[in-house]
C-alpha cells in the first residue's frame, strides 16, 4: 500500500508500509540490510551493498523495474568493499578479504571493474596484476601498493585517478597518483607526493594540485603543485593553522579550506591562491564543522553541516541548485539529518539518505525537476522508528565552570522520565571523536528495556574547538573522568536518574572510562562494563598498533605524557583498591588497537586483589564486534549483567 503526501512546494513523497513486530536483541544487533546506495551517472541503474551469507555483495538494479541486472559476489574469503560508478555502465570496486582467525575484513589495495550487466570484468590495480612490460605505461602490471579512488573524472568515461600507498617495511610511504584505464587497467603515473602518507586534491581541470598530510610529529604539511614542481604551501595558509583543503572554486583561482584562525572553533575559509588572501566564509560559535558538502557537478563547496545538539546546515551559496535541493529535502523530511549521497551527472536525480535519533537510515530517490521523492530502502526494516527512544541534547556546567554538552536517551513509552535506571556510555577516542544526535543500536536496546543512557562530550572530545580538545591532554584519568562524573550527577540532580541504579559501559577509551570513573567515584556506579578497553597506560607505549604507526609515538607523548607516576595514577590496573562496582570485562583476542594484553593486565590486577569480576573473551573479534551474531551475544550478556545490577525486570 502506498501513502501519498503533497507538500506546499509540490514535492511528492512515496512511502511503503512496514509491519513491525516487537524488537528483539537480534534486530538491534543486525547489520544494515542495505547500504551505500548509489545511482549511475545516466540515472538508469542503482548500486546497493547488501549482506549475503555474512559477506558484502554489490547488487546492481535497473532503476525503472527495480530488478537485478548483476550481483558482484566473490567466492571464498573475499567480499566487496567500497565501489564507485565511473561512467554510465561501469563500476570500480575494492576487494576485501575475510580471515578465518578474525571477523573483520582486510583491504590490500586491489581495485576491480565490471559493467552493470556483469560483462567486461577486469582486475585493474593491485599485487595480483599481470606481467610487467617494463614501460612507464604498463599493461596492468602487478604493483605492491594499496589503491584508493582519488577522482572518478566525471567528464572522462575511460579513466579515473587513483592514489596508491606503496608497500614497504616501514610505517610510511610517499603517495603515488596514477591515471588508470577502467577497461584495460593500463596506468600512467601522474606524480609522487613530496611528503609521506599524503592525500591529494584535484582541481576542476583534473590536475593534481595539492598534497597534504601530517608528519611524524603530528605537524601539518601542505604542498602546492606549481610550474611543474611541488612547493611548500606555507605562504598559502596565510597564518591559518590546522589547514585542510576541501575543494577549488569553479574558476580554480581559490580554494575552500577548513582551518583554525580567529575564534575558538574551526571555520571554512576561501583562500585566493595567487595572493594568499583569505576570507572567512562560515563559522559556528560552539562547534567545528562536522561535514562539508561538495557538488559533483561543479566540484565546489555548497554546504557545511554542524552539530550543536541537533544537526544544522549553513550554505555557501543559498541560490545554488544543490543548496536549494537540500533545503527542499529538509522541509520534506523534517527532524532528520539529510545527506545527498549520490547523483546523476546532470544533477537532476539524487539518492538521499535520511536518519535521526530513532531511525538508523532510509534511502530515497529525489527527482529535482519534478520535485518527487520516492522511498527506496530502510537500513533496518525490523525496527520501527516510532518504537525507538528520543535522544535529547543536554548541557551543564562542570566543576571548573566549563559548559559540557551531551545526550540523554529517554526510554519511549514512559509517562514521565523520572528516577530511571541509568547507563553512562562514554565514547571512544578520546581525542577527535564525539557523540552525536544519531541512532545508536546499543543505547536503543537499553532504552527499549527501560534504561536511560547518558553520553558526554567531555573535555578532550573533538568538535568543540582545538582548545577544548587539547584540554583533555594529560588528563585521561582526571578532567575527562570528572566531566563524566559531573554529567552523571547533573542527570541525577535533574531527577532523571535514580542515584542508586547507575552503571557505566563503554568501548575502547570508553572501556577505560568504564573502569576509571568508578575508581574516582566509587559510590556512584553499581556496575561497570569495559569493552575492548585500555587499562594500563604505560603498556600503550609497548603494545598495539598506535606506537607502531607513523606518528603514534608522538601522539602518545602529546596526549599521555611520559611521567610514569602520572600514567600509573591514571591506569585502572593500579587503582583496583578503590573499586566498589560489579565488573564485566569483554575483549577480542584479535584486537590490535587495545590488544588482549590490556585485558590480561586488568584481569591480573583484579585477581591479585581478590576482586571478583565477570569476563567474556571472543577469539576472532578485534576492536569491536564486526559479526552480527557475536554482536547479538554481546548485547545479550551486557544487557543481562546491567539489568541484574540495576534491578531492572
Amino acid at each position: 500500500m502506498l501513502r501519498i503526501l503533497y507538500l506546499t512546494c509540490c514535492l511528492l513523497i512515496l512511502f511503503t508500509a512496514h509491519t513491525f513486530a516487537s524488537p528483539q536483541i537480534k534486530d538491534f544487533s543486525a547489520d544494515s540490510e542495505f547500504s551505500e546506495v548509489k545511482i549511475s551517472p545516466d540515472g538508469k541503474y542503482l548500486g546497493v551493498i547488501l549482506i549475503e551469507d555474512e559477506k558484502r555483495t554489490l547488487l546492481i538494479l535497473n532503476l525503472e523495474t527495480m530488478k537485478p541486472t548483476n550481483a558482484v559476489k566473490f567466492s571464498g574469503d573475499e567480499e566487496v568493499g567500497s565501489y564507485y560508478w565511473v561512467n554510465d555502465e561501469r563500476v570500480v570496486l575494492q576487494k576485501l578479504y575475510k580471515h578465518a582467525q578474525r571477523e573483520s575484513s582486510d583491504y590490500y589495495g586491489e581495485l576491480l571493474a565490471v559493467n552493470y550487466d556483469g560483462s567486461k570484468s577486469k582486475y585493474l590495480f593491485g599485487y595480483n596484476g599481470g606481467t610487467s612490460t617494463g614501460t612507464s605505461i604498463s599493461n596492468n602490471e602487478a604493483i605492491r601498493a594499496s589503491a584508493f579512488v582519488l577522482d572518478t573524472l566525471k567528464d572522462d568515461d575511460k579513466y579515473i585517478y587513483v592514489m596508491a600507498y606503496p608497500w614497504n617495511r616501514q610505517n610510511y610511504a610517499y603517495t603515488l597518483a596514477y591515471r588508470v584505464n577502467v577497461y584495460s587497467g593500463k596506468r600512467k603515473r601522474l606524480t609522487t607526493s613530496p611528503i609521506a602518507n599524503a592525500r591529494f586534491l584535484v582541481d576542476n581541470n583534473e590536475e593534481v594540485r595539492f598534497s597534504f598530510a601530517t608528519d611524524k610529529k603530528n605537524n601539518d604539511q601542505l604542498f602546492y603543485y606549481e610550474n611543474g614542481e611541488w612547493v611548500d604551501a606555507e605562504r598559502i595558509k596565510g597564518g591559518l593553522t590546522d589547514f585542510y583543503p576541501l575543494s577549488f572554486t569553479e574558476d580554480n583561482k581559490s580554494i575552500y579550506a577548513l582551518a583554525n584562525g580567529e575564534g575558538a572553533t574551526r571555520a571554512v575559509y576561501e583562500v585566493e591562491l595567487a595572493t594568499a588572501k583569505h576570507k572567512k566564509i562560515i563559522q559556528h560559535d560552539v562547534v567545528d564543522p562536522f561535514m562539508t558538502w561538495v557538488s559533483d557537478q561543479t566540484n565546489s563547496l555548497y554546504a557545511v553541516e554542524f552539530e550543536n545538539g541537533y544537526p544544522e546546515y549553513q550554505f555557501v551559496d543559498t541560490e545554488s541548485a544543490k543548496a536549494k535541493a537540500l533545503q527542499q529535502l529538509m522541509a520534506a523530511i523534517p527532524d532528520h539529518r539529510i545527506r545527498i549521497v549520490s547523483e546523476t551527472v546532470d544533477g537532476n536525480t539524487l539518492i538521499v539518505a535520511a536518519m535521526n535519533d530513532r531511525n538508523s537510515g532510509d534511502y530515497y530517490l529525489f527527482d529535482r525537476k519534478k520535485l518527487k521523492l520516492k522511498f527506496l530502502f530502510a537500513g533496518n526494516a525490523a525496527l520501527d522508528p516510532s518504537e525507538m527512544s528520543e535522544v535529547r541534547p543536554i548541557s551543564f556546567t562542570n566543576r571548573d565552570g566549563i559548559t559540557i554538552h551531551g545526550y540523554l536517551t529517554l526510554p519511549v513509552g514512559m509517562k514521565e522520565h523520572k528516577n530511571m535506571p541509568l547507563v553512562v556510555n562514554p565514547h571512544g577516542g578520546p581525542h577527535g571523536p564525539r557523540d552525536l544526535w544519531v541512532f545508536n543500536s546499543e543505547n536503543q536496546l537499553l532504552a527499549n528495556n527501560g534504561i536511560a543512557v547518558l553520553q558526554v562530550n567531555f573535555r578532550g572530545s573533538g568538535g568543540y574547538g582545538k582548545a577544548f580538545e587539547e584540554s583533555g591532554y594529560l588528563a585521561w584519568g582526571t578532567k575527562i573522568q570528572y566531566d563524566i562524573i559531573d554529567a552523571t550527577q547533573y542527570v541525577i540532580d535533574q531527577g532523571y536518574a535514580d542515584k542508586d541504579r547507575v552503571c557505566i559501559s563503554g568501548g575502547s577509551f570508553g572501556g577505560y572510562s568504564a573502569l576509571m570513573s568508578p575508581m574516582l567515584a566509587p559510590d556512584m556506579f553499581k556496575c561497570a562494563v569495559g569493552v575492548a578497553g585500555v587499562y594500563d597506560l604505560e603498556q600503550m607505549y609497548k603494545t598495539g598498533d598506535v606506537p607502531e604507526s607513523y606518528s603514534g609515538g608522538a601522539y602518545l607523548e602529546e596526549v599521555l605524557g611520559t611521567d610514569i607516576q602520572r600514567l600509573r595514577a591514571m591506569s585502572p590496573t593500579h587503582n583496583v583498591s578503590k573499586l566498589k562496582a560489579k565488573i564485566l570485562l569483554i575483549h577480542g583476542e584479535e584486537d590490535e588497537r587495545a590488544p588482549i594484553e590490556q585485558y590480561e593486565a586488568m584481569a591480573k590486577a583484579l585477581e591479585q586483589a581478590n576482586y571478583p569480576f565477570q569476563k567474556e573473551i571472543w577469539r576472532k573479534e578485534g576492536h569491536g564486534f564486526f559479526n552480527a551474531e557475536n554482536r547479538e551475544k554481546y548485547y545479550d550478556i551486557m544487557l543481562k549483567f546491567i539489568k541484574e545490577n540495576l534491578n531492572v525486570k
